[in-house]
């Protein structure tokens, strides 16, 4: 393998800049998705008084798995006397979306690697610019899939944490009038990883059209050779 040769003028070209772009909005991506943790909040007005019951839930969003009671008798006159679990299971979504965002993280760690120390390499041998370009692609359309997976998900994810969670509780059924939503903890964060999303998804197919350029399939047009009939040509000795 070729010696390594420091060169950081790659980064200030197309393809290297938008590839360090594309490493630090990746980690954008999962960090908003995967470090998140919040909380949703009843009142229930329950004949001998009124207490709030608070529900947290976090990344990845197992919400089937968090329950809500039961409470005793003394607390709301049995009106709560079972476990009531949030619908829905939306881990399968948010972490495709994380794990893809780290292998990407990587993959971009190890791109930029390529270009500033290997360049020669890179531009030297006619296979690496086409795997590059072809990963370029696929992450391109998986940035499509996951980020539309993950939208549709945090849509679920609201409803099923927002006012509307009381409406297939059974408790809340019976008696309209012990529950009433409260309060949920901002979902800005997770929102902000489904617009980075779009966004990755943005840079890469932007991307796409550099790497494109940089493997043989990319033919400059070539040059026609010099008119012997033009007085400026240089003539044979």
């Amino acid at each position: 393998m070729s010696a390594l040769q420091l060169n950081l003028a790659p980064l200030k070209e197309p393809l290297g800049f938008i590839k360090l772009l594309q490493w630090i909005f990746s980690i954008f991506a999962f960090a908003t998705c995967g470090g998140y943790s919040g909380k949703t909040v009843l009142l229930l007005r329950c004949p001998n008084h009124n207490f709030s019951v608070v529900t947290n839930f976090a990344y990845p969003f197992r919400l089937n798995k968090v329950t809500i009671g039961p409470f005793d008798a003394k607390t709301c006159n049995a009106s709560w006397n079972e476990s009531v679990f949030l619908v829905g299971d939306f881990s399968s979504s948010a972490q495709f979306f994380v794990t893809f965002a780290v292998l990407v993280f990587l993959y971009c760690m190890a791109a930029l690697v390529l270009y500033v120390g290997y360049l020669h390499l890179y531009r030297g041998a006619g296979k690496l610019p086409m795997l590059d370009f072809v990963i370029t692609v696929v992450v391109a359309f998986l940035w499509l899939v996951s980020t539309s997976a993950w939208a549709k998900a945090l849509t679920d994810i609201k409803r099923s944490t927002g006012p509307s969670m009381i409406d297939g509780m059974e408790p809340c059924m019976k008696d309209q009038n012990i529950c009433h939503f409260d309060e949920q903890r901002s979902l800005g964060s997770l929102n902000v990883s489904v617009v980075i999303g779009f966004l990755n998804l943005i840079l890469w197919a932007g991307n796409a059209w550099f790497v494109y350029k940089e493997t043989s399939l990319h033919q400059p047009p070539p040059t026609s050779p010099p008119n012997p009939a033009d007085p400026g040509a240089p003539s044979g000795i």
